[in-house]
């Protein structure tokens, strides 16, 4: 181990049944470094983490070395811990309904008698080390009523907390985990997040960030490990690195971003929305053609994102809606009546609203359809296992297992599993929340690829997003919405991510009076 070193990975391999998830894979963290893990969906990186993590026990001949001595494996989660490596996974491990003091403090307190806990010394040091990165975050907030960056932002300090006061005595010089730390945030988020560890970074600690995010990995790593199929292909200092060249060596070879072909002749709508609101935003129209994509975006809280759910019945909307030749009365909708309709909803949550990750992907991929699969005595699982097998196969589902649980695919994986689920039935309308979130560049090609098979056999999609870059490729027109109503309606060749973004922070577009 090189004295600079202060993690070695060697060998790590790691078999779920017949199928290897990691082949033999080494990798070195260096002091004082943002080291990024890349690779795609199913490519091995997060089975390394939790390798790592203690998770995972690895086959015999793998072999971990932190800081000079070598680990006896599986890693335990506790010694890992005070030995100076803390984590912080994608669903951050908070507890929403505690305050943010009390989810900082919440190791540290373990291990004292709770009738001794002074909250107001608590609070003083949540906000002392807080202020060591220059964050304004109240210690008595509740969680649940933080924005999603300031959420991460206790997860990340509370785990530097930890590796601050490990019983090895690193000191602050350890090793910070981010599993997978930004899908869910905004560019600008985004770019404060990576503030933060930058400044993590100072202290001398060392930064493992996993992520699907080329873009990322350039901005804020200084070298990169690239994992396909298990496998690593590649370690690049990302100094001297280029976007194309990362993208091909994550895929094995040149993959090109999808290009919709838009239609931009006029067609009778399919669906019509007419007075939609949630009570707060003004009132507006929509209509939507058969085999039409229709993106719909604008900055946070704009008031795009709740649309989905008004058409769906899962949040009280007013308005009328038109589908199938009736008129439905948004505030008595529901989503059983709308899936009647032939309308589906995949949900932002992958595993809260959209998925069940304590269950195989035969059964969420099947829920839609059980009564196929029924029998007088019962749910033929046969049956049920031999049609996600197939839909496996049709989307590239990886590995193509039924009875694996959907919380153990990676996230690019779990979308694809949602995506069948609903485009199996054919829907009148498709919705879609953010539909790739946490998905690596290869996945959201399959996933595009899909959604326009979907719409050449006529469903008509709403796809609510603030990824300016996927509405470009998939959309035939984009509305932009400000303060709870639309302000501009771009289509055809003027969807741009340029047109899309300039539109969403100056409302007066030259598109904008079209959409009045």
């Amino acid at each position: 181990m090189s004295d600079n070193a202060v993690l070695q990975m060697t060998d790590i391999r790691m078999r779920f049944g017949s199928h290897y998830a990691l082949k033999g894979v080494s990798l070195s963290i260096r002091r004082g470094e943002v080291f990024g893990l890349l690779g795609q969906n199913g490519s091995g990186k997060s089975t390394m983490i939790k390798v790592l993590a203690g998770f995972h026990q690895p086959e015999e001949g793998s072999k971990v070395v932190l800081w000079g001595q070598e680990m006896a494996l599986p890693l335990d989660q506790m010694d890992i811990k005070k030995r100076g490596v803390a984590f912080v996974h994608q669903h951050l491990g908070l507890i929403p309904s505690l305050s943010v003091v009390e989810n900082m403090r919440v190791t540290a307190l373990g291990r004292r008698n709770p009738w001794l806990v002074s909250w107001k010394k608590e609070a003083e040091h949540v906000a002392k080390l807080f202020a060591e990165f220059d964050l304004t975050i109240d210690p008595f907030a509740i969680v649940a009523d933080l924005p999603p960056v300031e959420r991460a932002f206790v997860a990340i300090v509370r785990a530097f907390d930890d590796l601050k006061s490990s019983d090895a005595g690193y000191g602050g010089e350890g090793i910070l985990v981010l599993d997978e730390p930004t899908p869910f945030l905004p560019a600008e988020d985004v770019q404060r997040m990576f503030a933060l560890i930058r400044s993590i970074v100072k202290t001398g600690a060392s930064v493992v960030i996993v992520t699907h995010d080329i873009d990322e990995v350039l901005d804020i790593t200084d070298r990169v490990a690239v994992l396909r199929d298990g496998e690593l292909v590649s370690v690049l200092d990302t100094r001297n690195a280029e976007r194309q060249t990362i993208l091909d060596t994550i895929v094995g070879s040149r993959i090109d971003a999808f290009a919709k072909a838009r239609r931009t002749e006029a067609r009778p709508a399919a669906i019509s929305i007419r007075g939609a609101t949630d009570g707060t935003s003004q009132p507006f129209d929509l209509d939507i053609a058969e085999g039409e994509t229709v993106g719909v975006t604008g900055l946070i809280g704009s008031g795009f994102a709740a649309l989905p759910y008004l058409i769906y019945g899962a949040r009280k909307g007013f308005g009328q809606l038109t589908v199938q030749g009736k008129t439905i009365n948004l505030s008595s909708i529901t989503p059983a009546r709308a899936q009647s309709l032939g309308i589906a909803l995949l949900p932002g949550d992958r595993l809260g609203a959209a998925g069940i990750g304590s269950l195989s992907v035969a059964d969420n991929i099947t829920l839609p359809v059980l009564d196929a699969h029924m029998r007088p005595y019962g749910l033929d699982r046969r049956s049920m296992d031999r049609e996600a097998a197939r839909l496996s196969q049709v989307y590239d589902i990886r590995p193509p297992r039924p009875d694996m649980m959907l919380g153990a695919l990676s996230g690019g994986n779990q979308q694809k599993v949602l995506l069948a689920k609903w485009l199996q039935i054919k829907p009148k309308l498709l919705m879609l929340d953010e539909p790739t979130q946490g998905v690596d560049f290869g996945a959201r090609q399959q996933i595009f690829k899909a959604l326009d098979r979907a719409t050449a056999e006529g469903t008509s999609i709403l796809c609510a997003s603030t990824d300016n870059e996927q509405l470009e490729q998939i959309c035939d027109r984009v509305i932009v919405f400000s303060k709870g109503r639309p302000v501009a309606e771009l289509k055809g060749g003027e969807i741009t991510r340029k047109a899309i973004t300039e539109a969403c922070f100056y409302s007066q577009t030259p598109h904008a009076e079209a959409a009045e």
